[in-house]
């Protein structure tokens, strides 16, 4: 029998390599933080040799440059995925919220916010971090051409949208403090009603 399947390129082992390289530095920041990850501790995670990620990462600092726009473009992905449909919902202003809510949890966003904490006191991280930064952002900010599309563009509308993502934001870093999952959930619910008041608000605008 012939063996028919491709072998994968030079280019694509390559491309392949750094992304077992930079998914592993993800899971070593929600692991371990941003100061306990070590090269060696990616290198053990990703299964591969020192070898291999010297060659694609010579340092730490490459390293973590590298996850920051890596974490960017699957938070930028993700967003696009979940945008369809918000529309149609019933409820398209509590949809809306709900997707910026559920794109704040989980491993990605976890090692999101270790990246933005220690950027506070490394200059170098926060000037890569603040680069990359926009870009997941304004993915998340193009939920007005779903919700409020006869809306979209003006400031009102997007200024509603920035001030969900920064009260989500808010309450997850207070989670660092409160570890208690249903207490999150509830200050989100309660943050939740009043900024769906403000959408309903815009949406009655139309």
């Amino acid at each position: 029998m012939v063996d028919t399947r491709r072998r994968r390129t030079q280019e694509e082992r390559s491309a392949a390599m750094r992304e077992r390289l930079l998914d592993a530095t993800i899971e070593c920041l929600v692991a371990h933080g941003y100061t306990g990850t070590t090269t060696s501790k990616v290198v053990e995670l990703a299964g591969v040799t020192r070898g291999a990620q010297v060659h694609h990462f010579p340092t730490k600092a490459d390293l973590v440059t590298a996850a920051v726009r890596h974490l960017a473009v699957k938070r930028a992905d993700a967003a696009k995925a979940q945008l369809a449909g918000l529309r149609d919902a019933d409820d398209p202003v509590s949809a809306a919220l709900d997707l910026l809510w559920e794109a704040h949890q989980g491993p990605v966003f976890d090692a999101t916010m270790e990246l933005w904490v220690a950027s506070r006191s490394d200059p170098e991280l926060r000037a890569h971090v603040s680069t990359v930064e926009s870009l997941a952002a304004s993915s998340y900010a193009e939920i007005d051409l779903e919700v409020f599309p006869d809306l979209a563009g003006q400031p009102a509308v997007r200024h509603f949208v920035y001030t969900a993502m920064d009260t989500i934001r808010g309450i997850m870093i207070s989670s660092f403090v409160v570890a208690d999952a249903e207490v999150i959930g509830k200050r989100w619910q309660r943050a939740k009603a009043h900024l769906h008041k403000l959408g309903t608000l815009l949406l009655a605008e139309v």
